[in-house]
């Protein structure tokens, strides 16, 4: 039966491996202990693939390192691809005490490229990552050298701000906690979305649900909705984008249809950094990486090579 561009199947009817087949198992794990002035004593859980010079993939919200499982082959045959879980996601150091500020997490991608042995390498950032990619640059213009951004949200929305003051309200995380924990897994399909939707597996729900079955991994997630989308962080960052130039070269690369994160984000973030190229993409939404893979390499390889 043919589905509507993102409509999910019943979480019932999600098949226990993903139709089609991926490389993430060719991976190699790594687990990375860092001194993080934000975070503390941490170890964060990243994958390795690949040979060249090195290619930093930081994932978005409620997603981990999985979610690059359908590009890490092809972008490995150019790059020696580094993967990570950010703090309190996937199979890093969960601590729902932390502030997972923009700049926190910007700050930790800085002390990331010196644990990791990769300071200016080139970055992907999808989504939350992709704004984190962009303050890090701004803030640390040497930890990368050149950043695709793949539909990030950019701007203080009015959504971000009834978020923020909804979570300001006593008891409302608790149960928030308590509601995402009921069911991780189902939490997981109901709130990732794909142009394709069945590209879902219960693998995928286990990849993205178990880590939010305990306390602190629904509370590092709730502390992510806080801190990493708090209107005031997006207001400063387009301030600095107004009065600053971008000092890395930068590609934004956006769907064209997407219920999370408008596009309109893409065409005012190149309106602030003219110098950025802006590349669209059909049929796709902003898990471009997993909709359509090989449109999103081709549309950034000759880019992060330093071809175009």
């Amino acid at each position: 039966m043919s589905r509507r561009p993102f409509e999910q199947q019943r979480f019932e009817d999600v098949p226990k491996e993903p139709r089609k087949p991926h490389d993430f198992e060719a991976t190699t794990p790594r687990e990375i202990e860092m001194n993080s002035r934000p975070f503390g004593k941490i170890t964060i859980h990243a994958r390795e693939y690949g040979e060249g010079p090195p290619l930093l993939l930081l994932h978005g919200l409620m997603t981990t390192s999985y979610s690059w499982r359908y590009v890490v082959k092809r972008l490995g045959e150019k790059f020696r691809v580094f993967a990570p879980d950010m703090p309190g996601c996937g199979k890093s150091t969960m601590n729902a005490r932390a502030s997972y500020d923009v700049a926190s997490l910007a700050a930790w991608v800085s002390e990331f490229v010196d644990a990791a042995g990769i300071r200016g390498c080139a970055a992907i950032g999808n989504s939350l990552g992709g704004y984190v990619m962009m303050r890090a640059a701004l803030d640390d213009p040497s930890a990368v050298s050149r950043l695709v951004d793949v539909h990030s949200p950019a701007f203080p929305e009015a959504r971000y701000f009834v978020l923020h003051a909804a979570l300001a309200v006593p008891g409302v995380q608790a149960l928030l906690s308590r509601t995402i924990r009921k069911d991780p897994l189902r939490w997981a399909h109901k709130n990732v979305h794909y142009n394709d939707e069945t590209l879902k597996s219960l693998e995928e729900a286990h990849a993205y649900g178990d880590p939010l079955a305990t306390e602190e991994g629904a509370g590092s997630f709730i502390g992510y909705l806080q801190g990493a989308l708090a209107p005031h962080g997006f207001a400063r960052f387009v301030e600095d984008l107004s009065e600053k130039k971008f000092p890395v070269p930068l590609r934004l690369v956006y769907a064209k249809t997407d219920p999370l994160v408008r596009p309109e984000n893409g065409r005012r973030l190149a309106k602030l950094v003219p110098a950025a190229e802006l590349v669209w993409l059909d049929d796709t939404s902003h898990f471009a990486h997993v909709d359509t893979p090989d449109a999103l390499v081709d549309a950034v390889l000759p880019f992060l090579r330093g071809e175009g």
